[in-house]
């Protein structure tokens, strides 16, 4: 019997760290796939792997799904892939390492309970390892395991992977994972991924599948609750047909039938009258559901409008402070308005003023004249055309979240999260008339 619990996670690392080849070689051992997977994945060896002698099976061929992908060697886009144990279910976000797609790697990771961090046992960590560190960081992931891999290209050598080890402390230690862990893999031959093998027997601590089932970064407080608006709907429910059904998905928190709710930004106040799931009414809704919230008020409410706990409340904010992580060629432009989208909402906005870059091979901010850049991670001010209702980061993930979209090419050009917001608006719930 499977466990309800559910543990998201990422990869992470330097290109050619192995990133593919871990996932299909634990998704292999696990027995996490299907008769007819392992024969397309026979096929497609034949065709376009990248094996040396002695190899049946190019596992990172189970992700790399794209002809470009399979042509290089290299992982482009975000792939997902689903299995189970007796113990877990697992969702595996595996996402590219080459500096040109970090944003892919953003994408991944922004959803993701915890991040494997690979580094090449041969090369060691790279800038690259470190900016994705420092990215998992800034996205709050509690738990970090770094697989330490390529262990059979230096003879599995415990020198090798202790200097590793203490190569990758200090930057690590700077950064506020609450658990991390460092495992020796090999993840061509499988020896620390689901079985443990023979070549390493001076390593004594847990394979990386007994690290997952055990991880506890999966069991988050409920919170507060949220729900961004989507969409009004205009449809017959239950009993009280002249009322209008909100739709959206509960992003945190648990909403019952009978609740007291605040609809921000107008500050109204209503009852949970209904809540329906689909065709089915239900009595109460959690985090990741999609639902459909009629109140017992006749209120003017649309997208882009959030339903809350009375108590605590979001800000409603015109002005904010956020860690921005670069993804465009085109370097930013202060003083520039772009496209802001949080949650359902799509606003004007313009960074007034970068306020500090994080160096990702000491981890420490300082002041800095150069221009923002692809892939810099920065801390900047910004200013919003219409008010925002939004979390700090660190409280409510996807409330305090965003991106910046290029006005002129629709590109999405950085992923925002929130530090500080300026309040511009009383949140207290007003009585409906």
């Amino acid at each position: 019997m499977l466990h309800a619990d559910t543990l998201r996670f990422s990869t992470a690392g330097s290109v050619d760290d192995g990133k593919s080849t871990l996932i299909g070689r634990l998704l292999y051992d696990a027995q996490g796939l299907m008769q007819d997977q392992v024969q397309g994945l026979i096929g497609a060896t034949r065709k376009h792997g990248h094996v040396g002698a002695g190899e049946a099976l190019d596992f990172s061929l189970l992700t790399d799904g794209l002809i470009a992908e399979r042509e290089q060697g290299i992982t482009i886009d975000v792939a997902y892939r689903y299995f189970a144990t007796p113990k877990r279910r697992f969702i595996i976000a595996d996402t590219p390492g080459h500096e040109q797609y970090t944003r892919n790697m953003v994408t991944g990771a922004s959803t993701a309970d915890l991040t494997v961090i690979l580094i090449d046992a041969v090369r060691g960590a790279t800038q690259q390892s470190r900016r994705h560190a420092a990215i998992a960081a800034l996205l709050r992931i509690p738990h970090v395991i770094v697989a330490v891999n390529k262990m059979d290209a230096v003879e599995y050598s415990e020198r090798a992977f202790a200097r590793i080890q203490s190569e990758i402390k200090p930057w690590l230690s700077a950064l506020p994972f609450a658990q991390v862990d460092v495992v020796p893999v090999s993840a061509l031959k499988g020896d620390m991924l689901v079985n443990r093998g023979a070549a390493m027997p001076w390593y004594q601590g847990a394979t990386l599948l007994e690290l997952l089932e055990s991880s506890t970064a999966s069991e988050r407080t409920e919170g507060a609750f949220r729900m961004a608006v989507q969409r009004v709907a205009r449809a017959k429910y239950g009993v009280r047909q002249d009322l209008r059904g909100y739709q959206g998905r509960v992003d945190s928190g648990v909403l019952r039938d009978g609740d007291s709710i605040s609809i921000l930004p107008s500050g109204y106040a209503a009852n949970v009258a209904e809540i329906w799931c689909g065709v089915e009414r239900i009595n109460e809704a959690r985090r990741g559901q999609s639902v459909t919230v009629v109140l017992d008020a006749q209120l003017d409410i649309g997208r882009g409008d959030m339903l809350t706990d009375t108590e605590p409340a979001p800000q409603i904010c015109d002005a904010l402070v956020a860690d921005l992580c670069w993804l465009d060629a085109t370097p930013m432009a202060p003083g520039r308005r772009y496209w802001l989208k949080h949650t359902t909402r799509t606003t004007r906005a313009i960074v007034e003023e970068v306020l500090d870059v994080l160096d990702v091979n000491t981890m420490q901010r300082a002041k800095s004249s150069a221009e923002v850049t692809s892939n810099a991670i920065v801390r900047a001010r910004l200013s919003v055309q219409q008010p925002l209702v939004a979390d700090v980061y660190a409280e409510h993930r996807t409330t305090g979240s965003f991106v910046l979209i290029d006005d002129a090419s629709n590109r999405t050009v950085a992923a925002g999260l929130i530090a500080e917001t300026t309040i511009t608006a009383p949140t207290t719930p007003q009585e409906t008339r």
